[in-house]
């Protein structure tokens, strides 16, 4: 049987609750500073967030409102939301998803390998393990972000762009997703996939069949997760043993 030797996590929505409280009000004071007039409420960025990265949905909404922003705009965006994203992240605004530091813990300890792939920018996920590893001890072995690939999720590019610079077999890793787009680009690139759903993508119930296993979260011995597809789990916790059972079972 394939054992488990490499896990692929996402991180907006996944690693972290960073979309309402981290990203969004960012976007918003970067919005107010350059005087673009501006906001997002959370219905609005609930729908903006079928567009995977931040880049790409600003350019889109701007076509949406008959506006073009040319580079040095979207550059100047990135920068000041960028600011406002790290200084979110220190105050703690930020915080792992429920059973991710535990998971995450596990991993360390039993030798696998780690990789963060994300349609997010290197600066941000450099801001955001800044903030949720303070001591330094970043768990992770590689990250793939959008600065690595031309297409990202849905597309496959980014999860096969992780197979290759970490020398995992497919057939032994295994992605950790929370959006519809995500899910499609771990299927596309043949990768089994656990979902934990973000409550804000529309599009995601439509594309579960595609998952080996889907909850609510990871869990935590005192917050029970609620499981919705995929072999049993017991005790309330997705666990190393549980993720290795899914291989077992040719997940």
């Amino acid at each position: 049987m394939p054992r488990l030797q490499a896990v692929f996590w996402d991180v907006d929505g996944t690693l972290a609750d960073t979309e309402m409280d981290g990203h969004r009000p960012a976007f918003n004071q970067a919005f107010t500073d350059l005087g673009w007039g501006w906001q997002w409420n959370r219905d609005e960025y609930q729908r903006l967030l079928a567009i995977p990265g931040g880049t790409q949905r600003v350019a889109q909404y701007a076509i949406e409102r008959g506006e073009v922003l040319d580079a040095t705009q979207l550059e100047d965006l990135r920068r000041c939301k960028q600011h406002h994203y790290l200084n979110r992240i220190r105050g703690g605004a930020v915080k792992f998803r429920p059973g991710v530091s535990r998971l995450l813990n596990q991993f360390v300890h039993a030798g696998l390998q780690q990789w963060i792939v994300t349609s997010s920018g290197r600066a941000s996920v450099e801001a955001l393990l800044e903030g949720l590893f303070a001591d330094g001890e970043v768990p992770f072995d590689g990250v793939v972000s959008a600065n690595d690939v031309e297409r990202h999720k849905p597309y496959p590019d980014p999860y096969l762009c992780a197979l290759e610079r970490s020398g995992s077999d497919l057939d032994g890793s295994l992605a950790i997703e929370d959006s519809a787009a995500g899910l499609i680009a771990a299927h596309e690139a043949s990768l089994s996939c656990l979902v934990t759903p973000s409550l804000w993508d529309l599009q995601l119930p439509k594309e579960l069949h595609r998952a080996c296993a889907v909850f609510n979260h990871l869990g935590e011995a005192t917050r029970p997760h609620l499981q919705t597809s995929g072999p049993p789990c017991a005790k309330g916790l997705v666990t190393l043993e549980y993720l290795q059972s899914l291989f077992d079972s040719s997940c």
